[in-house]
């Protein structure tokens, strides 16, 4: 099974590119998008092309054009459920899940603090949150966590891990302790669980100053596991290779 997330920073846009030959090559069973920026009817009319291929299911924020996420499965879920049922956070359109026999997928848009971290308070109470979130789901069925988390987790998910240290978004010390509870509540980074000293692949590149062309990056989208799902990871990847957006996708293949 293979299993693919990809930030697009707007699906009206990334469909305008190379993103439905993207999708056919890589072929993936199941495509987790995240800031969609568009109503769930606008994200339907976008992917319309792959309607014939994959159930769509979105989740859009209240405020127009702004975050969002949507699931693609070629498999239809036994069920599908939206946010995580705290009013102070379901308002953004940043959470589905989607069972299936042996698992939950979450798709998941964390919060950014902000470019003046005035969220970053916000953003410790959603960490804490989703984290208890996902450990009762975890109390039905293992589960597979993945999107965008807003997080560099250690110095080698940067580039230039000095000069953002405590200093921007994605990696103050809050955010990574936020990342540190996932982890050690058993949710095991996939990319990192095989490749732990990898240090050239990033995710996420500042459009300023030509910094993917220098690959001056951060790895800030992942695929996170419970344990027992650990045993089935064959690979994950960052297809850096892939454009359209900021970000790339990430990808999890499960035997």
């Amino acid at each position: 099974m293979k299993l693919i997330s990809w930030n697009v920073n707007g699906i009206r846009a990334v469909t305008q590119k190379n993103f439905f030959a993207d999708i056919e090559s890589l072929a993936p069973d199941i495509l987790c998008l995240q800031e969609t920026k568009a109503q769930d009817h606008q994200v339907e009319e976008s992917l319309a092309p792959l309607k014939d291929k994959y159930h769509i299911y979105s989740n859009s924020a209240e405020r127009k054009g702004y975050s969002g996420t949507a699931i693609l499965t070629k498999t239809a879920p036994i069920s599908v459920s939206y946010d995580i049922g705290k009013p102070e956070h379901d308002q953004e359109g940043r959470v589905i899940c989607a069972e299936y026999d042996s698992f939950y997928l979450v798709n998941v848009y964390v919060p950014n603090s902000g470019s003046e971290l005035k969220r970053l308070d916000y953003r410790q109470e959603w960490d804490l949150d989703f984290y208890n979130y996902l450990k009762n789901l975890e109390k039905t069925k293992p589960v597979i966590v993945c999107g965008d988390l807003n997080v560099a987790h250690k110095s080698i998910d940067l580039a230039r891990p000095k000069e953002n240290y405590n200093k921007a978004a994605g990696f103050m010390q809050e955010e990574i302790d936020g990342m540190d509870r996932y982890v050690g509540g058993g949710f095991a980074d996939t990319f990192r669980h095989l490749y732990p000293d990898r240090t050239d692949k990033y995710s996420w590149w500042s459009f300023r100053a030509g910094a993917r062309g220098k690959n001056i990056g951060w790895r800030i989208d992942y695929f996170l596991v419970s344990p027992a799902l650990l045993p089935r990871v064959k690979n994950a990847d960052i297809l850096d290779n892939i454009m359209g957006s900021d970000h790339c996708p990430v990808t999890l293949e499960l035997e």
